[in-house]
């Protein structure tokens, strides 16, 4: 059993997603909240049953050395926050970003090592059963060896949903407005760049553009860019090509191009989703992937999965549980420094892209993440 101590930063709307993520982990305690609105503390205190915390410093100074501090505040304040937790000594998890600009990120990666800290950074769907099982049949060479990626982040018309009324399950708003002055790069292109930069390590080089093509977004001033396409070099595996928007319709596949067939998941934001192999074969005299693919199975004890929780089924409390096992087992944590902080440049690139920025050198390395199951 995972255990460890655990307090929580920022009382907002996907906080309760975390809440719910960790009653999949009795082992660990989550010693109390804070947040700097007192009536969206005191709301999601109440319906957790959480202590609540007066001040940030109160909140790190109640954390034992050796807990992890959960940053889920803004994506404004993300940098002030992480490098408050980790000059009070502890261990950081941080909501994505890891920073707005990269001058920070490296501030907090650099603060990060010289202290001993592990550093991580949203999304962990990495972990989960889809993103493994789909690293697994790439390195076990199922669709042979692989030449092209093609990765979705499509999520439809959003601004002509219904917004206001989406809430969480202890009835905190969605952020729509700071949605859209981050956007959807920032937010989203994580869910499909940890997988690969966990399965093929660094990224080499990025080819970008970004753009709005949705002005007038319910009124919100100062929007960033809401569609972008990004090709990717990796330094030691196939081309990409990643696409988020806020305007295209719904599309959450990732497809894995190989000599042998194309490994496919159509559901990003699924920990459980389907990893299937559609081998390609000649019918007379034509080239066909087979519309039947074939269930890929992981070897591995599957991380615990959650219910579905407004558009994901996701177990949010993995990347922490990780960060607590990995501090457990005495081994290096698979969310490492140099995840966060490769994902956070590489995201960087794609979302200033803009029209004209061109090709973009990455200056930060990472391996591919080591293969380590869960606890049965």
């Amino acid at each position: 059993m995972i255990k460890g101590d655990v307090v929580l930063i920022g009382c907002g709307f996907v906080a309760d997603l975390y809440m719910r993520s960790f009653q999949t982990f009795p082992g660990i305690r989550i010693l109390g909240a804070y947040d700097h609105a007192p009536a969206r503390l005191q709301r999601f205190c109440d319906y957790w049953d959480l202590p609540r915390f007066a001040s940030l410093s109160d909140c790190l100074a109640a954390l034992p050395q050796g807990g992890v501090a959960l940053n889920l505040t803004n994506p404004s304040a993300h940098f002030v926050v992480n490098k408050a937790i980790l000059d009070a000594g502890h261990h950081c998890y941080s909501e994505k970003p890891l920073a707005l600009e990269m001058t920070e990120a490296k501030v907090l990666y650099d603060l990060a090592q010289a202290r001993g800290l592990m550093l991580s950074s949203a999304p962990c769907s990495v972990l989960g059963e889809a993103a493994q099982t789909l690293a697994q049949a790439v390195r076990d060479k199922v669709a042979g060896p692989v030449r092209l990626i093609y990765a979705e982040l499509d999520d439809g018309f959003i601004p002509q949903a219904p917004l206001e009324d989406w809430k969480s399950e202890s009835g905190a708003p969605w952020p729509f407005e700071d949605e859209f002055q981050v956007g959807c790069t920032l937010e989203h292109a994580g869910y499909y760049l940890s997988w690969l930069i966990a399965m093929f390590g660094t990224v080499r080089r990025v080819v970008a553009a970004s753009a709005e093509v949705l002005p007038d977004k319910r009124g919100v001033a100062d929007t960033a860019p809401d569609f972008s396409v990004a090709t990717l070099f990796f330094e030691a595996g196939p081309v990409v090509r990643l696409t988020c928007s806020i305007a295209a319709p719904h599309d959450h596949q990732i497809r894995v191009v190989g000599d042998k067939g194309v490994l496919v998941v159509k559901q990003a934001w699924h920990n459980g989703a389907a990893v299937r192999f559609h081998r390609r074969f000649r019918l007379r005299r034509r080239l066909i992937d087979s519309p039947l693919g074939r269930r890929q199975r992981l070897r591995e004890v599957t991380p615990p999965k959650v219910g579905r929780r407004g558009a994901a089924s996701m177990n949010f409390a993995l990347g922490v549980a990780e960060m607590l096992a990995a501090l457990v087992d005495d081994r290096g944590c698979r969310l490492s420094n140099e995840f966060a902080l490769h994902l956070n440049e590489v995201t960087l690139a794609i979302q200033n892209a803009g029209e004209t920025s061109g090709a973009c050198t990455m200056t930060s390395r990472c391996p591919p993440m080591a293969t380590v199951g869960w606890p049965a």
